[in-house]
Formats: C-alpha cells, structure tokens, sequence
C-alpha cells in the first residue's frame, strides 16, 4: 500500500507500549515497587497503542486503504513505532508527523497475575498535535478523516476545544466525512476538569459520526451521575447500570449539538447507534454519507446490535476495531443493519486474540462469518418498549419504537 493512495485517513493519539512480562514476579505489587527492590520481570512485549494504531491497523487489515496520522518525536521510542507500523505494511508510517526535539508517547504497563494493570504513560508529543500539523496535501485523495482520543492530547481541550475544532472543521471544509472517538480521562487531571460539554457542543457540528464510549460520554455529559455511580458501586465500570432510555437521551444531546450519526461502544453488551431525523445533515456527511437508495434506512434509527459469540482471549483495542469495522461498513455504503453487524464482527474477531489487531482478518472474512449464522450474545442492556428485528442472515438486532 502506497501512503498517497489512502482512502481513510486516522488521525490523533499514537503511542508505544511496553510490556514486560510479570508471570514469574511473585508477590505483591506494594512489594514490587519497593525503593531499592530488584524485581526479576521475563521479556517485554513491545507493540504501539492508542487509536492511530488500533484502529488504522485495524483497517489495513481489514484492507481499507489507510494513512495514519500520529505524532512521534524523532527519538528512539519514535523509531521503534515506525518499525512496528511498517512491519504491517510499506508505507504504514508515511504519513507519520515526526517532531524534532520532542519525545514520542509511551506507557510502562504493569501487569502482575491476578491484578489489576497498571499504567505508567508519557502523553509525549500527542500534547502538541494541532491543526496546522494535518496539511491540505495530506488529505488529497481521501474520503474520511477519523480523529481519535483528544482527551489524551493537551492541546486538543485547552482553551475550550479551539484546537480541536480548527482540526475538524479543516477537515470537514476539505470536503471530508468526519468521525470522532474520545478516551475517558483521569477525573483529576486537566483533561478530566476540561468543561468537554462545551468542548462537544462547539466540535460536534463538524462530526458526522461520534463514536464515544457509554462511560466516557456519562462521564462528559452527566459528571455528576458518572461520580455518584462510581461512588455507589465503588468502581468506574458503569456499563451494567446502562438501559435503553438512558442511551437514547445521551444519543438524543448530541445529536442536537450537530452530530448526523451517533454511536455509543457498549463493551460486552454491543454497539448503540442513533442517527438523526433530518435527512439534509445525513446527506451532509460528505463522500461517505449514504448514497440515495439507503438513506431512509439511516434516517431517524434507533438500533442495538449485540455482541457475536467468541472465546474471549483479550479486550485491548476492541473498542477501537468496532470503530474500524462501522467505518469499513460505512465506506462501503452498506445499510445500517449491516453496518452494525460488521462493526460488532470486527470488534469479535480482535478480541480472539490478547493483542490489539492481531485477530483482525480481512473484510471478506468478517462478512463470511457473518452471512454463515454467527451466534450471537443474548446479554445485552436493559431496551424496555425495544423489538427485536431481522438483519439478514440469521442475525438480528434491537430497535425501539
């Protein structure tokens, strides 16, 4: 794949993750990280994160043909991303922004059996990442800018969001369809304090498709709720006190803020989707909007498609490879249903691998399992008035009304 012939540019937060293996550690983590302790870890896995890499890779393997758009420094932790990306494929890391004097992201994870992970990371140059850093020539050609994880990236919510809405109406104005997904802050930090209702409010009229988490938009529209929540039940895992109602007033805000598409990743129980009732935003959506023949079948839905049945090896990136299977749907002006269903059949695959795109296989691949009766997961929100409907082959999903 050649870096100028890119159809689907994925831009934002990259990072390197270093992993060290803590099977033969022993003991506890306080002992571990004692002052002046030597503790034995086995060899490090070495991979890159963050959504430049989840979900672009996710689409080269899929076979989209894809630019990523990451900012590194030109240290050796930058080098080492390079080498990984183009170890997916020549020309993977072309279109890589490459900083002079500044360091490359990273994360030390820490992983002992039977505890949680802990994670050591340096946001490194994602904090400097700005608007003026995706030139015009970088989009020549392109249909769909997908930007991810600003909450991770300073400059995109300091000053109330300007940055972040420069960058996505730039793209918008290049005559781009546009998608979003966010990272749930520390609720501490300068991130976690940014005022993100109002960031969202002046960002989403240039954002076709929001793809958020359930968590991470709580935690953005309703902090109050999200706190009292994780207070209650003494933890930040919210998705089982999610229902169908709650969803649909999330969806319903921002769409109302100018999102013509909005998505909520709900883990284990699937993937949301609400989309707007005015077919003149859906039809604004650019080169990707769907095309005239399938554009009632986008307007004004509600639908919930549960999870296919797989042997659960890892989550790392599962949200990140859903986001990559509704865009593939989404390029490929497919229905909403099928949409749907190939984004939640990407996200399945990947978690049949521990890694965070190794279990993705081409497009061919997830429709096949698909179109051949896959089961699916019963388990899914509470969708009280919700009815269950036919998708096509042997899949069904949930829509309200």
């Amino acid at each position: 794949m050649s870096a100028g012939k890119a159809d689907i540019v994925v831009a934002g937060h990259i990072c390197l993750d270093i992993i060290p293996d803590m099977q033969q550690s022993g003991g506890s983590v306080e002992g571990m990280l004692t002052p002046g302790k030597l503790t034995q870890v086995g060899p490090a896995l070495v991979a890159t994160g963050g959504a430049v890499s989840n979900t672009g890779l996710a689409l080269h393997r899929l076979g989209f043909p894809v630019r990523l758009m990451g900012k590194i420094g030109n240290d050796g932790f930058g080098k080492t991303i390079v080498e990984v990306l183009e170890s997916y494929g020549n020309g993977l890391a072309d279109g890589l922004i490459v900083a002079e004097g500044e360091h490359s992201s990273y994360s030390i994870v820490i992983s002992p059996p039977g505890v949680d992970r802990i994670f050591l990371h340096a946001t490194g140059a994602n904090d400097t990442f700005r608007a003026a850093d995706v030139r015009p020539e970088m989009l020549a050609g392109t249909r769909l800018f997908h930007f991810g994880y600003p909450p991770l990236m300073r400059r995109m919510y300091e000053r109330g969001g300007e940055e972040l809405e420069r960058l996505l109406s730039g793209a918008k104005s290049a005559g781009l369809t546009v998608s979003l997904d966010l990272a749930r802050p520390d609720p501490g930090s300068p991130a976690g304090r940014a005022d993100w209702r109002s960031i969202l409010a002046r960002t989403l009229p240039h954002v076709d498709v929001f793809m958020p988490s359930y968590e991470e938009i709580l935690f953005m529209l309703r902090p109050d709720r999200y706190q009292a929540l994780a207070r209650e039940y003494g933890s930040e895992a919210l998705l089982r006190y999610a229902d169908g109602e709650e969803l649909s007033r999330l969806a319903g805000e921002l769409l109302g803020m100018g999102a013509a598409v909005v998505a909520l990743k709900l883990g284990e129980y699937g993937l949301y989707v609400r989309t707007t009732d005015d077919p003149a935003r859906l039809s604004a959506m650019g080169p990707c909007a769907p095309q005239a023949a399938a554009a009632a079948g986008w307007t004004g839905r509600e639908l919930l498609a549960p999870c296919f049945r797989v042997e659960t090896a890892g989550t790392t990136g599962a949200g990140d490879c859903t986001i990559a299977g509704f865009l593939g749907g989404l390029a490929q002006g497919l229905a909403l249903e099928q949409t749907l269903l190939c984004a939640v059949g990407t996200g399945a695959c990947n978690v049949e691998r521990a890694d965070a795109v190794s279990g993705v296989p081409a497009w061919s691949e997830v429709r096949r399992r698909i179109a051949a009766g896959w089961p699916q997961r019963e388990r899914t929100v509470p969708l009280s008035g919700w009815r269950r409907i036919d998708a096509g082959d042997g899949a069904s999903l949930y829509e309200k009304g």
